[in-house]
C-alpha cells in the first residue's frame, strides 16, 4: 500500500506570482535572489545537486524572467512544476490549508501598522482575564528586534510583549523563567478564545531565554494557536477513512490539531529532518507524514539573511540523499512551500511567490508538471494516491507521477 510524505520548506518561493503587485511584492524571488547573493559573495554558483536533479531549477526557470544561478545538473528523476496560490493570503495557514484542498477565499482580520495597533477594548479585556500588569509593544515588529528592545523591561515589569506583522497574527513574547512558559501558553490560549470573533488567523507564543539583550534567544517551545480550517482537509479525510497522519514540526498547530494522528515537535532543521527520516523508516501503509521546515522562514527569511538561507538549503539538499534512498517503491515524496520569504526584499514579511512542486517516486523519470493553478493540486493528487475521496479544490497530477 502507498505512503506519502510532504516536506514544506517554509518560505521557499521561486519567483513573484502573477498577482504579486496586489501584495506589494513585484520582483520578489526567494530562490533567485539567494542564488545571486551567493554568487556575488563566493564567486561560485550555489550548488543544490539533489534538488536540481529533481527539477527545482527547471521549475523556477519556467516562471522566472531570467534563469536562476544554480550550479548545473541534469534532470534525473521526479515530476517538477511551480504552483501559484489562489487564496487571499500569503501566510502559513493559508498556504498549508490550500495545499490540503481548502483555499482561503475570505479575508483574515489584520492589525493596522500604527502605534498601539491592537484595539483598546480587547487589550483591557485581555488584561482583566489574565491578570497581567499591562503590556509592552502593541505594534508591528520583528520578533527578534522587539525582544532585544523590550526584553529587559519585560523581565522587570512582568508585562508580556505583544506585537504583530503583516500576517493575521497576535504574537506574544515572554521569558520562559521570569514570566513562565506555562503562564505564557495560558495567556495565549485566553487571547485565542477572544480573537475568534475578529478572525485573527493565529495567536503565537514566542518564549525566549537569556539574561540581557546580547544573549536573548527564542526557544523551541513556540506554540501556534490557529483557527480551524473552514472545510475538511486532506488530513481530515485520510483519518476518516482509516489512514494515519503524522505531523512533524508546527503542522499540528497549523491545523489546530484536526486530522492529526501523531505529532512530533522538533527544534532546528537537523532535528526536523531526523524525525522525518525516522517516519520514512517506520510509518505504516496508508499514512501521510507532513513536515514543516520552519527554519528557512523563521531564521533566515524574516531575518533577511540570504547566506544563512543558502547554507540551510545546502544542508537540506545534502540530507535529501538519505531520505530519497529510504523511500519504498510505493512511496511518494513531495517537496513544496507555503509562500515566499525573500531575504533580500525590503521589509521582513512574506512575499507572494510561486512555490516549487517536486514529486518523487523511486524509478520515476523526469516529467514536467507545468504551472499549477493552485496549491490545492498537491492535495488532490495525494487524495487520489492515498485512495480517499476527491477534495473540493484542485486538479490532480497523479497520472504524471505514475510509473
Amino acid at each position: 500500500m502507498p505512503r506519502a510524505f510532504i516536506l514544506v520548506a517554509d518560505g521557499f518561493g521561486i519567483g513573484a506570482a502573477p498577482d504579486a503587485n496586489a501584495f506589494g511584492d513585484v520582483g520578489s524571488h526567494t530562490l533567485g535572489h539567494i542564488a545571486e547573493f551567493w554568487r556575488q559573495q563566493h564567486g561560485t554558483r550555489l550548488d543544490l545537486p539533489n534538488l536540481v536533479k529533481m527539477g527545482l531549477k527547471a521549475a523556477a526557470d519556467a516562471v522566472s524572467e531570467e534563469p536562476v544561478e544554480l550550479a548545473p545538473h541534469n534532470l534525473v528523476a521526479g515530476a517538477y512544476g511551480a504552483a501559484r496560490e489562489i487564496g487571499t493570503g500569503k501566510d502559513t495557514p493559508s498556504g498549508h490549508w490550500e495545499m490540503t484542498g481548502v483555499p482561503v477565499l475570505f479575508d483574515w482580520g489584520y492589525y493596522p501598522d500604527v502605534p498601539n495597533c491592537f484595539p483598546e477594548q480587547f487589550m483591557q479585556r485581555l488584561q482583566e482575564k489574565t491578570g497581567v500588569p499591562g503590556f509592552l509593544g502593541n505594534c508591528h515588529a520583528s520578533g527578534t528586534d522587539i525582544i532585544r528592545a523590550l526584553g529587559d523591561e519585560h523581565m522587570k515589569s512582568g508585562k508580556p510583549i505583544c506585537y504583530t506583522s503583516a500576517d493575521s497574527v497576535f504574537q506574544v513574547a515572554a521569558h520562559e523563567t521570569s514570566f513562565g512558559l506555562d503562564r505564557l501558553l495560558e495567556f495565549c490560549e485566553a487571547a485565542r478564545e477572544m480573537l475568534y470573533e475578529d478572525n485573527i488567523g493565529r495567536v503565537i507564543a514566542r518564549p525566549f531565554t537569556g539574561t540581557n539583550p546580547e544573549d536573548f534567544v527564542r526557544t523551541g517551545n513556540r506554540r501556534d494557536y490557529s483557527i480551524e480550517a473552514p472545510a475538511p482537509t486532506l488530513l481530515d479525510k485520510l483519518v476518516e477513512h482509516g489512514g494515519t497522519v503524522h505531523a512533524i514540526g508546527k503542522i499540528s498547530d497549523i491545523f489546530a490539531g484536526r486530522g492529526i494522528t501523531t505529532s512530533t515537535k522538533a527544534t532546528g532543521l537537523p532535528a526536523l529532518l531526523d524525525a522525518t527520516a525516522q517516519h520514512i523508516l517506520d510509518s505504516p501503509d496508508g499514512s501521510l507524514t507532513f513536515t514543516n521546515l520552519v527554519n528557512f522562514d523563521q531564521d533566515f527569511g524574516h531575518r533577511r539573511d540570504p547566506i544563512g538561507y543558502a547554507e540551510a538549503l545546502v544542508y537540506f539538499d545534502g540530507r535529501l540523499s538519505e531520505l530519497l534512498a529510504a523511500l519504498g517503491e510505493d512511496d511518494l515524496l513531495i517537496i513544496t512551500a507555503d509562500h515566499g520569504c525573500d531575504p533580500t526584499y525590503p521589509g521582513t514579511e512574506h512575499t507572494r511567490e510561486y512555490v516549487p512542486v517536486l514529486a518523487y517516486r523511486p524509478g520515476l523519470a523526469p516529467v514536467s508538471l507545468g504551472e499549477r493553478a493552485s496549491f490545492a493540486d498537491i492535495g488532490q493528487s495525494l487524495a487520489g494516491f492515498l485512495g480517499v475521496p476527491a477534495l473540493d479544490s484542485g486538479e490532480s497530477f497523479l497520472a504524471q507521477v505514475a510509473r
